[in-house]
């Protein structure tokens, strides 16, 4: 661990959290965390962090707090009250949430922090599990810029594609813009994919010559395997898309942006999540059309 480093203390160790929080490490941070379950604090101490016992302890000495829950009734329980970061971290702080929540709790928390001292940025990420194990992230953050430039470091080492969207809010607003494009993107493939199947045409070759011309995305290459193989362990669960969606969707209406199509997505996502595959990765959403197709039960 390097002394001229920031101290950070990491809250959240999930599917995204734990393997961000081991990249930082192996950056040369000391990083101390915390979560509800032992076994991912077990883990994080393998990779050669420090597991706090509570929430207190973790952000008590830290100059950057990150944290990474699932969405925004989380951000807030740990955020406030006698518990919470804002009562218990130190004034001048440096608060990054790289949860995905309304724009509108980012908007709140970073308020609520300045009364106590201190400074939020809203930092979202896109990239899955994939691009978390990988370092290779896209950052959409909100925040001033005296702030993003001392979090950058912090951030080259988490991801590749790291932006400064505006101020705070905006970095939420633009991952709700991300998921509308993964949701009905993952959508289309999934119909094409059933499509070629029940025409008799080689999924693989397909896929293939599909991901190399104008309908290849990073969302094809990600999860063409998935596709393929059925294989919809989680990399980013339905239940979470299911949650973005209707931020954008409130969004949206609530600056009176249509979106049609989007809407349909939010209500298939919703469906299959109804239908007890909210568990599965949001490839899944290959089994909906299936079933709609009369090749799944």
């Amino acid at each position: 661990m390097s002394d001229n480093l920031p101290k950070v203390s990491w809250i959240g160790l999930g599917i995204m959290g734990s393997p961000m929080s081991e990249n930082l490490i192996k950056a040369g941070y000391d990083v101390t965390g915390h979560t509800l379950e032992q076994e991912k604090l077990d883990r994080l101490t393998a990779a050669g962090g420090t597991a706090a016992s509570s929430l207190a302890e973790a952000v008590r000495d830290a100059d950057l707090i990150i944290t990474m829950v699932p969405a925004s009734p989380q951000v807030e329980a740990i955020a406030y009250g006698p518990d919470g970061i804002l009562e218990n971290a130190r004034p001048g702080a440096l608060l990054i949430d790289m949860s995905s929540i309304t724009p509108q709790t980012s908007v709140d928390l970073a308020a609520a922090a300045r009364e106590k001292g201190i400074r939020v940025l809203d930092a979202p990420v896109s990239g899955g599990e994939a691009g978390a194990v990988e370092a290779v992230l896209s950052i959409m953050v909100g925040g001033e810029r005296a702030d993003f430039d001392e979090a950058k470091p912090v951030f080259e080492a988490l991801g590749k594609t790291i932006v400064l969207c505006g101020p705070h809010g905006s970095g939420q607003t633009v991952k709700a813009a991300n998921q509308l494009i993964v949701a009905v993107n993952i959508q289309a493939c999934a119909e094409a994919v059933v499509f070629l199947e029940k025409s008799g045409v080689d999924l693989t070759a397909a896929l293939d010559v599909l991901n190399g011309g104008l309908a290849g995305s990073t969302v094809l290459t990600r999860k063409k395997d998935n596709f393929l193989n059925r294989d919809f362990q989680p990399g980013f669960r339905i239940d979470l898309h299911h949650k973005d969606m209707g931020i954008v969707t409130d969004a949206a209406r609530t600056v009176g942006a249509a979106l049609p199509v989007g809407a349909v997505v939010a209500q298939l996502v919703a469906s299959l999540r109804a239908q007890g595959d909210g568990g599965l990765d949001h490839s899944a959403l290959l089994r909906a059309v299936e079933r709609l197709s009369g090749t799944r039960v």
